[in-house]
């Protein structure tokens, strides 16, 4: 046979065998699904930044669980439709949508109320929502944002609710961090960033943060069947990264996109260490550790220590305005 007659069905058939390849070790790089199957009848979870994202993706996998879940959120018509959408799919109307703005304290203890109103029990608490890389902002009370929301928010909703996550032990907490605390530094003398503020430090601030926030709070609720972990759910393609200032551009977008595609993990497949940090039967007695790839993984980072953690939490309760638990 002439190479001129099967030349072009080789090139057609080596293009879609390298096509293919990336596809798959895209699915390998993004790790495995969570496939126990625990039935949430009855259990009631709290999911902030549910509107979409990982947010989302978690939320529609505890519905078809079966579990009542409480979606924090702070733009109430990208929840609604979000809501409207997993309740069709899953069959579950024991969702709701309920106003948290995390970067207002009066919407965060607005929401608390609202919630020991509506409900006795909270037997998992997921704090996920976040924001990175914006531009020099600040929350409602004058805390620079990303601090604000990715720390201080979650720090008075999680210390807010902590005697209703106790009255339903066995209860979890989930933190979601980032890898990105490996280059975080508390600022001592400049916690709130207002003599320099550069927009990926800080994101790595509050990131580290969530993770002496976990240990700390873990050390507070030992003994009482309250557990407290972060997770890092890997490197993922959501509306956290329209910060960035490449992503402010179409052409730099597509640049971005186009290079990291296959290293960068899918909403779903980033939902999935969350899940498993949330739901695994083997983590029940499992505090105050840090998950990444579903395996606890040590935090070597020399600030990472009592003293430091101590330091924050002290902070962090004045800024809050938060009576010590």
């Amino acid at each position: 046979m002439r190479w001129s007659i099967i030349k072009p069905f080789y090139y057609y058939t080596t293009g879609v065998a390298v096509v293919g390849g990336c596809y798959l070790l895209k699915d390998y790089l993004g790790g495995d699904f969570y496939t126990r199957n625990e039935d949430l009848t009855d259990k009631v979870v709290i999911v902030t930044g549910a509107n979409g994202g990982i947010g989302t993706e978690v939320v529609r996998d505890l519905a078809k669980r079966k579990a009542k879940v409480i979606m924090a959120c702070r733009d109430m018509d990208k929840c609604e439709s979000v809501r409207t959408d997993i309740v069709l799919e899953s069959q579950n109307k024991y969702l709701y949508c309920r106003k948290c703005d995390l970067a207002s304290q009066t919407s965060i203890r607005n929401f608390v109320n609202e919630f020991k109103k509506e409900h006795g029990k909270l037997h998992i608490l997921i704090n996920n929502a976040g924001i990175m890389a914006c531009p020099k902002s600040y929350t409602e009370e004058g805390i620079e944002m990303q601090l604000g929301v990715n720390h201080m928010g979650h720090f008075l909703l999680t210390n807010l609710l902590l005697d209703v996550l106790k009255a339903s032990a066995p209860a979890r907490v989930i933190n979601v961090s980032s890898s990105a605390h490996k280059r975080g530094k508390i600022k001592l003398k400049d916690l709130n960033s207002r003599e320099k503020y550069d927009p990926s430090e800080a994101y790595a601030q509050s990131k580290l943060a969530n993770i002496l926030f976990t240990r700390k709070l873990a050390n507070e609720l030992k003994d009482t069947g309250v557990t407290v972990n972060a997770v890092h759910p890997g490197i993922v393609r959501t509306g956290i990264m329209r910060h960035m200032s490449l992503y402010q551009y179409y052409l730099g977008r597509l640049l971005i996109n186009a290079v990291t595609w296959i290293f960068i993990k899918t909403p779903i497949k980033g939902a999935q260490p969350i899940l498993f940090v949330a739901l695994d039967p083997s983590l029940k007695d499992v505090t105050g550790a840090y998950f990444v790839n579903n395996k606890a993984e040590n935090v070597n980072h020399k600030e990472v220590n009592d003293e430091i953690a101590d330091w924050l939490w002290a902070v962090s309760t004045k800024w809050t305005k938060l009576n010590p638990i």
